[in-house]
């Protein structure tokens, strides 16, 4: 900042070296490790001469680094001391780590004076928030904090494992194997599956379920329909053979490969009937392209705890995805 005349001396309270009195003398040059300083003002200082504090402006005057007394010193006379007070209204620029929170007055710090880094700066959630974690939002320019819970959206599919097989006689999830969660967790679940090859041509990709979490595979009471579109128009539908769900055929030649979705509705009913269907398409075994979808119905005996995918002949390479759908 740009001052007429002196800058004040701000806050910075100070000593002057001693200084020997001349007879006959009465303005004397103040400093401080002998250095020249200049006082904010004569009532900026305190001044004692032979052990009596002296009035400013009366008893002495300043100009810049000289003080005068206001008759001739003699000798015997005494300058105690002087002490410099610096802009006493002030306190200049505190020291590092001495302004307290309670110093800080209620809405004084501006955007002005947050760094940019503020964010960038801080440490990274590396994982998805809690409900519990908060967020800072402008509530028509008011600063309010709102937990997680209340603006994460709403419920949707939520990824659960993925596998990727090579030349594998079969691809299971099966609960509580390899952090698989195949329970009550969720209403609905879904088998994604694409780049699906296979060994056995002309094979039928199937899937079974498993009630004792993958330890067998029940072979048996699948209720499915299925329909087929085909490239050269031989369309067809059906039931398919109650060992398994049978989604399509796929050829194991170069580009004869297969992708499909598969849901399941309620496995974890009980003794109740758990909903299934899917959608896929295929090449087959003679490099037609075949759009297959249907569905059906299992009657459970117990909860639904397990899924796998498998080819009726030959292995089968390819991508797995698990996903789960909550119901609220």
């Amino acid at each position: 900042m740009a001052y007429i005349g002196k800058e004040p001396i701000v806050g910075n309270f100070q000593v002057c070296d001693a200084i020997s009195v001349v007879n006959g003398q009465a303005a004397y040059t103040m400093q401080v490790s002998s250095t020249n300083v200049s006082p904010e003002s004569a009532n900026h200082m305190l001044v004692s001469l032979n052990g009596v504090i002296q009035k400013p402006g009366s008893s002495f005057t300043i100009s810049g680094a000289t003080i005068t007394f206001a008759s001739n010193l003699a000798t015997g006379d005494v300058i105690d001391f002087i002490i410099l007070l610096g802009h006493v209204l002030d306190i200049g620029t505190p020291s590092d780590n001495t302004v307290a929170t309670a110093k800080i007055a209620d809405d004084a710090v501006t955007a002005a004076k947050i760094n940019n880094d503020i964010i960038s700066g801080t440490t990274a959630l590396a994982t998805a928030p809690a409900d519990t974690d908060e967020f800072l939002v402008s509530d028509a320019g008011t600063l309010k904090r709102i937990d997680y819970s209340l603006i994460k959206a709403a419920p949707v599919w939520t990824f659960i494992k993925s596998v990727t097989a090579s030349g594998a006689a079969s691809v299971e999830f099966a609960n509580g194997s390899s952090d698989v969660v195949l329970d009550s967790t969720y209403i609905m679940y879904k088998v994604i599956a694409y780049d699906i090859t296979v060994t056995g041509d002309d094979s039928n990709t199937q899937l079974q379920f498993s009630t004792d979490a993958g330890s067998s595979w029940i072979t048996s009471g699948y209720d499915t329909i299925i329909n087929r579109i085909r490239s050269d128009a031989a369309n067809a539908n059906g039931a398919s053979t109650t060992d398994a769900m049978n989604l399509n055929s796929v050829g194991n030649s170069t580009n004869e490969e297969c992708g499909f979705e598969f849901t399941l509705l309620y496995p974890s009913s009980g003794s109740t009937y758990a909903k299934y269907w899917f959608d896929g398409i295929t090449r087959d075994q003679s490099a037609r392209v075949g759009h297959h979808d249907g569905g059906g119905m299992y009657e459970a005996t117990s909860d639904i705890d397990g899924i796998r995918v498998l080819q009726n002949s030959g292995n089968l390479s390819g991508t797995f995805k698990l996903y789960g759908l909550k119901g609220s």
